[in-house]
């Protein structure tokens, strides 16, 4: 492995145990836990997405006429990427994203999908993000999260956005959570099971086949260049603080309606 993707792993490494071990999982007890937790973790699912077809549209051509772009491997790399997110299966064989997954493991739970219904509505119908974001009423640190992705994306540098995607989205979710939502599955199957699902395939696919995939497009992207390094690094920190953020808004969501219960 390249030692700069060994350097950025150690340096990030207190942060992603931050997350790994954030105490909103250990406050999930119930289903209505589940469901505040899901009303703010649907943001971070949606722009990942946002995340990813920046990279496509960064390292391959997706205009016409059609040229080859960039360096061959690396579209290998993103379109393998893309084609699993965007094109994966549910648990009867047909074919979704992993946001419209995520979205029906929500319904299914109960969770309210209305508010990031009417978020990506409004951004369909050309309102810009502020609008968007008050109109359907989206939580502080989600808007601040979303906020952050897109400043990378809107960067247009392909090394920032290969880097927020492969070491501050990847492998944060930790064996509690798992245990966790598998009794609420077992006690209430009708109402977790897709979302049980959703958490069994982003473990397969999304933290092991795509984390080589996107650490090896990270690589190809900076490679000797120092000042890519530094700045990838940056990106990553940055995100990975503010999923620590959104973890603190959903804990503070989940506690504060426990108290006042």
């Amino acid at each position: 492995m390249h030692p700069n993707i060994l350097k950025i792993q150690n340096n990030i490494a207190p942060l992603r145990q931050q997350i790994i071990n954030h105490k909103v999982y250990s406050a999930i007890s119930d289903l209505e836990d589940l469901q505040t937790f899901m009303e703010h973790h649907i943001y971070a699912v949606w722009d990942f997405m946002s995340l990813l077809k920046a990279l496509q549209i960064n390292l391959t051509c997706t205009t016409l006429p059609w040229f080859p772009v960039g360096d061959a491997v690396t579209r290998q790399l993103i379109n393998e990427i893309v084609a699993g997110e965007e094109s994966d299966v549910d648990a009867d064989g047909e074919i979704k994203s992993h946001f419209e997954l995520y979205l029906e493991a929500m319904v299914q739970c109960g969770a309210n999908v209305k508010p990031i219904n009417q978020f990506l509505l409004s951004l369909q119908k050309g309102r810009d993000f502020d609008m968007a974001f008050e109109l359907a009423q989206v939580p502080p640190s989600a808007r601040a999260f979303v906020d952050s992705t897109f400043k990378t994306i809107k960067s247009g540098k392909a090394h920032l956005q290969a880097a927020s995607f492969t070491f501050g989205r990847e492998d944060l979710i930790p064996n509690m959570f798992f245990s966790m939502v598998n009794d609420l599955n077992s006690n209430q199957p009708d109402q977790v099971s897709i979302f049980k699902y959703y958490l069994e395939r982003h473990i397969e696919v999304d933290g092991d086949h795509h984390s080589h995939l996107a650490l090896a497009m990270t690589e190809k992207l900076c490679e000797k260049d120092e000042s890519f390094w530094a700045e990838a690094e940056e990106a990553t920190i940055e995100a990975l603080k503010k999923r620590v953020d959104l973890w603190d808004a959903a804990y503070a969501e989940i506690v504060g309606r426990k108290v006042l219960a």
